[in-house]
């Protein structure tokens, strides 16, 4: 399984600062009511990993809050080598899942051949399922200074509105299904999108089940950042 990790110069940075500002374009939640706001190049890089759209347009407000921005200096470098290590315990611990570590973050992508799946029109967490999400808790109870993000999505089969319905519903199933593990429910946000960010082909069974995805990002919390400005002495 390979660990992708995402880097982004400044240059780059300021370049997909200026884009998010330029050209926003805002995703609808799953209530369908549009969302202000426009999250940073950071939350671009993990919004896009999440959903599937292209890093620096703009996003769902709620997404955004919780996603933040890129922290700069020796305080990143902290963080990212703390984000690393917690990375590759995800890897090691549930090699069936996509790790991807996306700026100050880590996304990881479960969908029918990784660890967590559901049955056609199901949202009830499996025995499965259940096995691999206990080996993320561990990890989330060892790393406790971070956010967690649960997204929800499902392939194109049926109705638009069923599918949103059952993305929110097998969203909340992985979200309770962790906090019901003791992780504490302030630490995690719940989102979904329905059949509206494939990215695989839905006209192939293959595509279908890749689309059938929970996203879980895991982000720095505060504590975290503001430890590490402490430690480089940028606070």
């Amino acid at each position: 399984m390979k660990l992708n990790i995402y880097k982004i110069s400044s240059i780059a940075f300021a370049l997909m600062l200026a884009l998010s500002f330029t050209n926003c374009t805002a995703t609808k939640n799953a209530n369908n009511k549009q969302k202000g706001g426009v999250i940073g190049a950071a939350g671009g890089a993990v919004l896009g990993a999440i959903i599937g759209n292209n890093v620096g347009k703009g996003g769902n407000g709620e997404l955004g809050a919780v996603i933040g921005g890129v922290i700069g200096g020796g305080a990143g470098v902290l963080i990212g080598n703390k984000m690393d290590k917690q990375a590759q315990k995800i890897e090691e611990e549930i090699p069936g899942a996509v790790v991807e570590r996306v700026d100050d973050g880590i996304v990881v992508t479960f969908d029918e051949n990784s660890g967590v799946y559901f049955d056609t029109a199901k949202y009830n967490v499996n025995a499965a399922s259940q096995a691999t999400l206990d080996k993320l808790v561990n990890v989330l109870r060892e790393y406790q200074d971070t956010n967690i993000l649960v997204v929800g999505h499902t392939d194109s089969v049926g109705s638009e509105e069923n599918n949103m319905t059952l993305s929110k519903n097998r969203a909340y199933a992985v979200t309770n299904y962790i906090t019901g593990q003791g992780i504490s429910n302030g630490r995690l946000t719940t989102n979904w999108f329905g059949e509206a960010q494939p990215t695989n082909d839905n006209s192939t069974a293959e595509g279908r089940a890749k689309n059938r995805r929970v996203n879980i990002a895991i982000l720095p919390n505060e504590k975290m950042k503001n430890d590490a400005k402490k430690e480089a002495g940028e606070n």
